[in-house]
């Protein structure tokens, strides 16, 4: 029979080889299934207290992480339990969550000193109270969709035209729940050379919504007719800007031009303590094949120049003119206090 040390990290290998392989889907599904991992890892794994538990939680996360740098969603979850360990030890230790006031002023957020917390002592009742927290944010997790979507009539009006670019399950059912109650027109970019777009029209005309699928270099043309943009995000960094697929930063712009709202919805899990900008591609992009860009057919054009084919846009958050999560509508200056609530600052960097 093998060990308990030995099955955890069978399911640790597991998840990893999983990730190596991209085969979740989306970052919902990434997020469902790490959050699940780190509740076996924790409820099965053996430690005397909370400061061992933090340990063990940030070794893990951090090969995670190494793993897969992009997906910033991995290191938000390994954050997360830590700021739930915290938490727990506090609220039995001293019968109140730390920094979770909401009324707490930005110097006390500032000036706090978190050092000097003692994270050794043995509380018995700790585990039990970590696993109910992370069954609770689970349940948040798995509602993050419908609670996004329960909004959409405070968004969008009737006889409005919507654009958005590629696929996003969030925007789909955003706009899908709209659509029970309001007639509007949506625009999809179809996102080349990947083509999400494509994806995006077809279940939004089977859903009985009036779709208009365009190229990419249309957006511009577009845009004057435009009520609203609406796109979903991979990620949100610091500064309230995306990390987003390509070609947002061209919506961004185009809707910055004709003053339309850039609105995105994105749920809580995406947020990350991160500052990345688009200047350091290396950490911040992932690199598909040029393929789709340049097809190797044109031989003697392709060894006489050097093509990317980038994932991933960022969009400066001076572009964002409101975030929809799961919690409600924020704008992009708000993300630092959200941050503050979701992570410990201790954790930024794992």
């Amino acid at each position: 029979m093998p060990s308990l040390e030995s099955e955890i990290e069978g399911i640790i290998e597991t998840f990893t080889n999983n990730l190596k392989q991209r085969k979740f889907k989306g970052s919902r599904d990434l997020a469902l299934n790490s959050v699940q991992l780190w509740k076996k890892i924790i409820g099965q794994m053996k430690w005397q207290n909370a400061r061992e538990l933090m340990d063990k939680i940030k070794e893990i996360g951090k090969d995670f992480q190494e793993t897969s740098p992009s997906e910033t969603v991995i290191g938000n979850m390994t954050r997360r339990m830590l700021k739930i360990v915290r938490d727990e030890y506090a609220m039995l230790q001293k019968g109140k969550q730390e920094d979770s006031d909401l009324q707490e002023s930005l110097q006390k957020i500032l000036t706090a000193d978190e050092v000097d917390v003692d994270y050794s002592k043995n509380i018995p009742l700790l585990k039990p109270a970590i696993m109910e927290h992370i069954g609770e944010f689970l349940t948040e997790l798995e509602s993050s969709e419908i609670d996004i979507s329960a909004q959409a009539l405070e968004h969008i009006h009737a006889n409005e035209i919507i654009m958005t670019i590629g696929y996003s399950k969030t925007v789909f059912a955003f706009l899908k729940t709209a659509a029970k109650d309001r007639a509007f027109q949506v625009i999809v970019a179809e996102c080349a050379p990947f083509y999400h777009g494509h994806k995006l029209a077809a279940d939004l005309a089977e859903a009985q919504i009036s779709t208009t699928l365009i190229p990419d270099s249309a957006i511009f043309a577009m845009m004057a007719r435009v009520n609203k943009v609406i796109i979903g995000t991979h990620s949100v960094m610091a500064n309230g800007g995306l990390k987003a697929v390509c070609g947002t930063h061209t919506l961004a712009l185009a809707a910055k031009h004709y003053s339309v709202p850039f609105v995105v919805c994105a749920p809580m899990f995406k947020l990350c303590p991160e500052y990345v900008c688009s200047l350091d591609q290396d950490g911040f992009n992932q690199f598909a094949s040029p393929e789709e860009v340049l097809s190797n057919d044109e031989g003697m054009l392709v060894s006489r120049v050097n093509v990317y084919n980038p994932i991933f846009d960022y969009v400066p958050p001076e572009l964002v003119t409101l975030f929809i999560s799961n919690t409600g509508g924020n704008a992009p200056s708000y993300i630092y206090r959200l941050l503050s609530e979701l992570y410990h600052s201790l954790d930024v960097q794992l």
